[in-house]
């Protein structure tokens, strides 16, 4: 089966609600766990009714929210949200940095640690997983809290400490949908460029899946590929070395809000935004609004809220002795959004992407 097909079949069954697994991951999910999970998720909450709860939970959260991209803090606020409305105590501690800072997260890994008193969950945000592998596993070694990862989904054997759930938007599927998406609007043999972020498994699943994807099924030629480190300054460098050098490009891939809020910004300055096609990643509200203002052509739209509700409920279900019915992986569900879409379909789906953290 060719993969725009089942990019499609994929697209279905998220607008079905059901969840959606990489290959590498499928074997270790149990499908009926998780369809149930995501029904949970984005039906109505269901408050916790538990007598032995007789202070607030203590949440720590370590993540990469200083950024542009409001991924993290829109996750956050749907998170505490929907605690509140499952009537869940709770306090939290705050643990940012830029996507660029690794060294930071451990010096936050050490003090979450080291707490004088210590958490019930801990939620980790990898500023990029390989490089944060020493202190997850170090997390996950701790017997006094769970310890939760977000924006990833890729457990890895050879740890000798794992994770109690991993929640996340499948990256590699996003990039094949946008393939699709790209290869329907724009055609076949189409010369193209990529800002890509940094090395590693994020980056491998958002900019090399789609860039395989297009030059399998589509026979489009790869230029140019600039690694602009998830950073706005990035996008836009990537862009205008893309002008300088290949003005030959039609179309630009970027694989985070940061580096396509750079790249909008270059290609205005240029006076070049009517004439390439540019997409984002992730359906962040900054890029919602590039798509109404007619700077940014598609994006890959995360429902962005389901993960930081997904994140409540688990941490409901341990306080319910439920941990087993806890999915190991929970993926949110993701379409692409375009410049060509109804008005009223895209505030359809921003309203429910955005449901607890709201529209800017």
């Amino acid at each position: 089966m060719k993969r725009s097909i089942k990019a499609g079949l994929v697209c279905a069954l998220f607008a079905m609600s059901f969840s959606v697994f990489t290959k590498e991951n499928v074997n270790n999910i149990n499908n009926e766990k998780l369809k149930t999970f995501q029904q949970t998720v984005s039906e109505p909450p269901v408050p916790l009714f538990i007598e032995t709860l007789n202070k607030p939970i203590r949440i720590a959260i370590i993540y990469p929210s200083a950024d542009i991209s409001d991924f993290w803090i829109k996750n956050f606020k749907a998170m505490t949200k929907r605690l509140l409305a499952l009537k869940v105590p709770y306090e939290v501690h705050e643990f940012t940095s830029k996507q660029i800072e690794h060294s930071l997260q451990t010096q936050y890994t050490k003090q979450v640690l080291s707490a004088e008193q210590p958490y019930d969950f801990v939620i980790f945000g990898p500023s990029e997983l390989d490089l944060q592998a020493y202190n997850i596993q170090k997390l996950s070694a701790s017997d006094q809290f769970k310890t939760f990862i977000w924006a990833f989904h890729t457990p890895n054997d050879e740890w000798t400490a794992q994770p109690d759930a991993w929640f996340d938007f499948s990256s590699a599927m996003g990039a094949d949908v946008l393939c699709e998406h790209a290869i329907k609007y724009l055609g076949k043999e189409v010369e193209f460029a990529a800002n890509r972020g940094i090395p590693g498994i994020t980056d491998t699943q958002r900019s090399q899946g789609f860039i395989d994807c297009v030059e399998q099924e589509g026979d489009w030629l790869n230029i140019y590929e600039h690694f602009g480190q998830y950073q706005k300054l990035g996008g836009a460098d990537g862009v205008r070395l893309i002008l300088n050098n290949f003005p030959e490009v039609a179309m630009i891939h970027n694989a985070n809000t940061a580096m396509t809020m750079g790249a909008v910004e270059a290609l205005g300055e240029a006076g070049r935004l009517s004439d390439i096609y540019v997409t984002g990643w992730g359906g962040t509200a900054k890029e919602i609004e590039k798509i109404r203002a007619g700077e940014l052509d598609a994006t890959p739209m995360r429902m962005s809220d389901d993960l930081g509700v997904a994140t409540a409920e688990a941490i409901k279900y341990h306080l319910q002795n439920r941990a087993s019915e806890v999915p190991l992986i929970y993926l949110g569900r993701i379409t692409v959004v375009h410049n060509q879409m109804e008005e009223s379909e895209l505030n359809r789906l921003t309203r429910e992407a955005f449901r607890y953290s709201g529209i800017e």
